[in-house]
Formats: C-alpha cells, structure tokens, sequence
C-alpha cells in the first residue's frame, strides 16, 4: 500500500532531545507537548515521503509497563498506537527492556504484510539493523531520522545509518515546537512553599540523643529514628544541629512543643504524618484528630457523576503526573466542591497533616498516575511528600483568597 508509517522509539527521541536542550539525556528535565510533537511527526512524515500517513507507533518502557499519563494522552490520539515495554531499575538507572524487540517485531511484521511503502525509523539503536534489513529485502523504503546531536556528532549507529534509503535530522528549532527545558525551581520543577513558622521552629532545634529503652511499665519516650531525608517541596529545612538531615516523625516529637505552634501537641506526644492518626496521647491512646477534622468530607462524597467523568478526562489529557501537580489537582477539586468555607479553615489549622480519611483518597488517586514504587506497589517516599507538598501548597494559595467563616 502507498501509505507510511512511521516507528518512534520514544527514549531515543526524548532522550536525545533533553540532552540537546538541557545537557542531559534526563527526560525530567524537559516537558512535552505530545499533541503538537505528534502533529508534528506526521506532517513531516508525509512531506518526506509524500505518502499518506498510516500510523505512528510509539515505543517506550513503563515500570511493569504499566501506562503512565502521556501515554494515556498519546494513545487516545488519532492514528497513534502505543507499544510498551518494560521498565528496569539496576545500580540507580533505569534501563528498558522489550522495546527493542517490539520495534524489530512492528518493523518486520508490517514489512512481510505489505502494510505500507515507506517506513520511517526514529531511532539510534543498532539492534534494529536486522530488522531495517528485512524491511528493505521486502520493497519497503527506510527513512531514518535521528535528533540534532547536542555535541554536533552522531547520536545514532552507524552501521544504521549507512544501510537507511534515506536520512534526516530533527533540528533544534524543529524539537522546541514540541519540547522545552525546564527550569527546577523547588521541587518537581515547582515553586516551593512558604515554610510554616511552627514547623520552621521544629526543624531548627537539635535533634534529640537517643533515650535509653523504655520502662517495662510502658512510660517514657519511644525510641527515636535515626534522620530521613525530606525533599524542600515540603516547605521545611534541614535541622542544623544534632546528626544532621532532616528528622523523621519521631525525632521531631521529642523536640519539644514549638515556639509559633498553632495547636501544640501534649509533651508526650507523638507526631505522625498522614496517614496516620496524628498526634496521639500514649497514656490513653486516643487519637488527637478532632471531631470536626475526622470528618470532613473525602472527594468521592463531593463529587457527581459528571464531575467524575470530567475529572478523568482531566487526568488523561492535562495532568502531567508529576507528583506536585497531582497534590495540587486533588485539593483543588476538594476545595471546589467543599459546601462550606469553614471546613477549609478547619483543615488549614491540621498543616502539617492531612486527616486520615483525606490522604489516604489522596494515595490513591496518585497512583493512578503510576507512582507505585516498583517493587513492594508503595508511593515511592519522595513523591508522597512532593504529593502532600502540592496539596498543602494549594490549600494555603486557596485559604489566602478564601473568606474566613463568620465568627472568626
């Protein structure tokens, strides 16, 4: 058939293109408008060709291969299939897997069926040399195109670039249409929040020295954690005496009761992220969640049928998945959707703890955007915090606008 189609290996394309805008072959480092880049890749495939486009398969890993979000966004895409391998991580770098195979398989295959005349390979891999060779035994035309080199070299194999009918490269100026550097700032790329004064107060006194083991009557304090560390997005620096880092939960409630605290905790409490229950009185147990807090309405309960099917369409063609940004979608459409102003206030004054109820809906829509740690299906900790750091930095931008309930 007198069509085209054009094979895309999408770490090569986004790799290449981060290190030639942002000197590293890091994709974090740039973002994307797959819309337009695949606007793109089409027009210049016909042109090149000058035949019609059949397809663009997409190639790219996935932990699990499970889709993440611009591949939810790319495969709802006219005339785009998305093939996926699988998603490694060895020594501290993350590798694929299959994908390779996947384009030697889609390459032969459309090929031996006669499925189109031209081929056009985005690619720098050798391992697809057989492949190249396959099609081209079976009359069809190999286009190779390979992105500008960041050092004005090749970037490709060249043993796949002799054996290509023909060669063409995606310039600087053609790549930025679609792809930009970001510039990190804080966090994921975003503006970090203005440090709370009673957790800043926290965070500056010394650690505590380890206590010795607790009576057998149960009295005394648990024992303290060594440090962990905390990404900025949180809003906190590290601690600047003790161990050094910055402290666990734990290690900060022996600190003390701090000096601008909103709510301070009993002297013997215990500060607990999330989701867990709070500050907790070890005498009796009792959770130091009010009422009131306890229960404030989840998301599900404010949300219409409607509003749920446009929150997923949200999700697919607009949120990034970045770990920030889906803290600060999820509050943003619970604040929205919240009957009263007074319940805002009343959970701005939990800072810096999401009820229980709350962060566990939370986790769990995040994971929808696959940040599931690979291996024990736990939101890595980095991302819970840069997830909670988007909510709360969202709930302060709305509380600043908000009008206080009557009475305060």
């Amino acid at each position: 058939m007198e069509r085209c189609v054009v094979l895309v290996d999408a770490g090569y394309l986004l790799g290449a293109a981060a290190s030639l805008l942002a000197g590293e072959p890091a994709r974090s480092r740039i973002t994307v408008d797959h819309s337009v880049l695949i606007q793109g890749l089409r027009e210049r495939a016909e042109s090149d060709t000058g035949r019609d486009l059949l397809r663009i398969y997409w190639f790219d890993g996935a932990p699990d291969r499970v889709p993440q979000p611009e591949h939810r966004r790319l495969r709802v895409m006219p005339r785009v299939t998305v093939r996926l391998g699988a998603l490694t991580r060895s020594d501290g770098r993350w590798a694929q897997k299959g994908v390779d195979a996947a384009m030697h398989a889609e390459l032969t295959e459309l090929a031996r069926n006669r499925a189109c005349s031209d081929i056009v390979l985005v690619t720098g891999d050798g391992d697809l040399l057989p492949g190249l060779m396959s099609a081209k035994e079976h009359g069809v035309a190999v286009h190779l195109w390979a992105v500008q080199a960041a050092d004005g070299d090749y970037n490709q194999s060249e043993d796949l670039v002799a054996e290509a009918d023909e060669r063409r490269v995606l310039d600087r100026t053609w790549i930025t249409r679609a792809v930009r550097a970001k510039e990190l700032t804080g966090i994921c790329g975003a503006p970090q929040p203005a440090p709370r004064p009673e957790i800043a107060a926290i965070l500056s006194a010394p650690l505590p020295e380890p206590p010795a083991a607790p009576a057998k009557n149960g009295g005394g304090a648990a024992p303290v954690e060594g440090p962990a560390s905390a990404p900025s997005g949180t809003g906190t620096e590290p601690a600047s005496g003790g161990k050094g880092g910055v402290p666990t939960p734990k290690d900060l409630a022996g600190l003390g009761r701090p000096a601008a605290a909103h709510a301070p905790p009993p002297t013997n409490a215990t500060l607990r992220w999330s989701s867990d229950k709070g500050w907790v009185e070890r005498g009796s147990g009792a959770p130091g969640e009010p009422p009131e807090v306890a229960t404030l309405p989840m998301l599900a309960q404010l949300t219409t049928a409607e509003q749920r099917w446009a929150d997923r369409e949200e999700d697919i063609t607009t949120v990034s998945g970045d770990p920030f940004e889906v803290g600060q979608v999820f509050a943003r459409r619970w604040i929205e959707r919240l009957a009263s102003p007074g319940q805002l206030q009343q959970l701005s004054t939990q800072y810096p703890r999401i009820p229980h109820r709350i962060d566990g809906e939370l986790l769990r829509y995040a994971a929808r955007f696959g940040l599931l740690a690979h291996k024990d299906d736990q939101i890595d900790e980095h991302d819970r915090y840069a997830i909670r750091a988007g909510f709360w930095r969202e709930v302060d931008a709305r509380t600043t606008t908000e009008p206080a309930p009557a009475g305060e």
